[in-house]
């Protein structure tokens, strides 16, 4: 597959995920790149963590490397700081185009990525963007804990094709009715677990979603407030971690974070 084009590389990995998994087999290639893509991603989303091959995860590292590359790289290193402390940054955007030593996944309890194909989650784009190694590796990491992950806890993996270096994947509450002292408590684990495994692999500086804010519900103005409040807390006794990036994607969160950071 060298010097192979993004189309062949797409068609190709296509059909190699169809001969994995057979009752996809019978889904005709699309000719569109945007349809093919879709698909492709549909079949990543879905594939079970079992091994990939060498040739396999060599097309596939080129395909999503140069994918990255055409979406855009943001230096999160280079964002400016906010005005309220000179750590912190602001940037609203896909969490997926930053470049900074890591970024946090808000991922569910089985650590394995989201199952839906081409759902809108964080956690779908991040698994389909970092390629299946991503499961690959959390299945192992899932395997030796032998349990669900628990709400508030951490865990760190390679980025594998993405521009970071590492994802942290945290798991935070679930809201299905009113906003609970203990849902609080555990959205603030969240931030600080993430920043402690940051801090004990060295990581200087970490871009941070709107955790439990999306499909799990978590109020966004008290879920923000108690972001910045951990964070900060962390900072002021912790020196490793140099820079914290807030990554936003809607509008609303960009204006509440604002409200906090720069008012």
């Amino acid at each position: 597959m060298k010097n192979k084009t993004q189309e062949e590389r797409r068609i190709w990995l296509i059909r190699q995920l169809q001969k994995e998994m057979p009752q996809y087999q019978e889904l005709a290639v699309p000719k569109g790149e945007e349809e093919q893509w879709r698909l492709l991603r549909s079949l990543f989303n879905v594939r079970p963590p079992y091994p990939a091959s060498e040739e396999f995860l060599k097309v596939q590292d080129a395909y999503l490397t140069e994918m990255v590359r055409e979406r855009g790289i943001v230096d999160g290193e280079a964002l400016p700081a906010v005005q309220k402390n000179d750590r912190l940054s602001l940037w609203q955007g896909d969490i997926t185009r930053l470049r900074c030593d890591a970024i946090v996944n808000a991922a569910n309890s089985a650590l394995l990525g989201c199952w839906q194909p081409c759902h809108s989650c964080i956690d779908n784009i991040i698994h389909s963007l970092s390629g299946v190694q991503l499961r690959i590796k959390c299945n192992e990491i899932m395997q030796a804990q032998g349990h669900e992950e628990e709400t508030g806890k951490a865990k760190i993996t390679p980025a594998y094709n993405l521009p970071c270096r590492y994802v942290l994947h945290t798991v935070g509450p679930i809201i299905s009715g009113p906003l609970r002292k203990k849902d609080c408590e555990l959205l603030a684990d969240c931030y600080r677990s993430c920043l402690e495994l940051a801090a004990q692999n060295g990581l200087k500086s970490v871009a941070f979603c709107c955790i439990s804010t999306g499909v799990f519900h978590f109020p966004q103005e008290k879920a923000a407030e108690i972001a910045v409040e951990t964070v900060e807390h962390f900072l002021k006794k912790e020196n490793s971690v140099q820079k914290v990036i807030f990554n936003v994607f809607t509008d609303r969160d960009l204006e509440i974070y604002r409200g906090l950071l720069e008012g």
